[in-house]
């Protein structure tokens, strides 16, 4: 047997596909050291998060240019803002990103803006 409990095999058979996606996540996410799930986070909090973005969009702010990312780590979502930007290499829906700021709640939803981030690889890559 492989350490798998009979409840969770027949909770993975009931679980819904974003329930699997979700735990996937949280697993991908708990691979990078120092990551915290974006689920935890608190206003004012520096923090260091890791997941995958959902979506890419140019969405100026008071008449300047900002690309805005949405990070999902299966725990919760997190904005994460450039400002002066109008698009960054490999940012893109379906990457990977590594990223570290101070987390601002606006609008109440947690956001980062202008965080340091790593690209993580792709699978195969």
């Amino acid at each position: 047997m492989t350490g798998v409990t009979i409840k969770e095999r027949w909770h993975r058979a009931l679980a819904s596909r974003a329930e699997v996606e979700a735990g996937e996540e949280r697993a991908e996410a708990a691979l990078t050291a120092g990551a915290i799930p974006v689920g935890s986070l608190n206003n004012r909090q520096r923090a260091q998060v890791a997941g995958v973005l959902r979506s890419v969009t140019l969405r100026p702010r008071e008449g300047v240019p900002a690309l805005a990312a949405e990070l999902y780590d299966g725990s919760g979502t997190l904005d994460l803002v450039w400002m002066g930007r109008r698009e960054i290499a490999g940012v893109e829906p379906g990457r990977r990103l590594r990223a570290e700021g101070l987390v601002c709640v606006v609008d109440g939803r947690r956001t980062l803006f202008n965080p340091c981030y790593e690209l993580r690889p792709r699978p195969g890559e």
